[in-house]
């Protein structure tokens, strides 16, 4: 597996920001509040968004309190992440803040395990598009097979994660962009046809979500990074491909 290291990433990172970041730039909410399971790769994640989003030319804050969303917060920023939140983590009226912000033409990132999130809330399981049900023992490789409109699209790249299956298969509502193979690791439950990552449409926004990003060294891998980075700029409205 092809790995950059987040020094390195720093490095180019830096290389290809012209300047400090300027009111007009977008910004990006990067949540990364837990009310259940803390995932150890939580402040890599962080770090590994906020390199990405500056080569952008974006500015990125990030957040554990759910008081920031409100109606008048939201509206300094152009995407929300949430990034390995867990649990219920937005109280009714946080939720119908998200909830205008969207409706506002604004995009959502969700990584991991956004989908272990709010599962008492049914618009944020369409926004994210599949619940998380359960995952196979330990981390394990397989090959992700990117691909647009059920073809594939161009060479899978291998990847070793915690690879979850989801309450539903979400083909049909989303567009999926991403597959695993359960032919090449054990525990998957949802057959020969697993999405790890998807995009779409939703409520006047924008939503995309890759399962992966759970381990720590995930975020070392050059494949992934470049996935992260798409998933961002499709959010952010920057690209209508995901």
């Amino acid at each position: 597996m092809r790995s950059l290291t987040l020094p390195l990433l720093l490095v180019l990172s830096l290389s290809t920001i012209a300047g400090p970041v300027t009111a007009q730039e977008d910004r990006v909410l990067v949540f990364t509040h837990t009310a259940k399971f803390r995932h150890d790769s939580i402040p890599t994640a962080v770090s590994t968004l906020r390199l990405l989003a500056g080569r952008e030319r974006m500015a990125v804050d990030q957040s554990e309190n759910p008081a920031d969303f409100n109606d008048a917060n939201l509206a300094r920023y152009r995407v929300v992440v949430f990034a390995n939140t867990t649990g219920d983590v937005l109280d009714a009226t946080q939720q119908q803040a998200m909830e205008s912000f969207i409706r506002a033409g604004g995009g959502f990132m969700g990584v991991h395990s956004a989908a272990d999130t709010e599962y008492d809330w049914p618009w944020y399981g369409q926004l994210v598009g599949a619940y998380f049900k359960n995952h196979p023992e330990g981390l394990q490789f397989s090959p992700v097979q990117p691909e647009r409109e059920g073809t594939p699209r161009g060479n899978a790249w291998p990847v070793r994660d915690e690879l979850y299956n989801f309450r539903s298969n979400p083909r049909g509502t989303v567009q999926v962009t991403a597959t695993v193979d359960e032919k090449r690791y054990s525990g998957g439950t949802m057959g020969t046809d697993h999405p790890i990552a998807w995009c779409h449409a939703f409520d006047g926004g924008r939503s995309w979500y890759t399962g992966l990003g759970h381990d720590t060294a995930v975020y070392r891998n050059r494949d992934f990074l470049a996935h992260l980075r798409q998933g961002l700029l499709y959010a952010a409205g920057r690209s209508p491909q995901c």
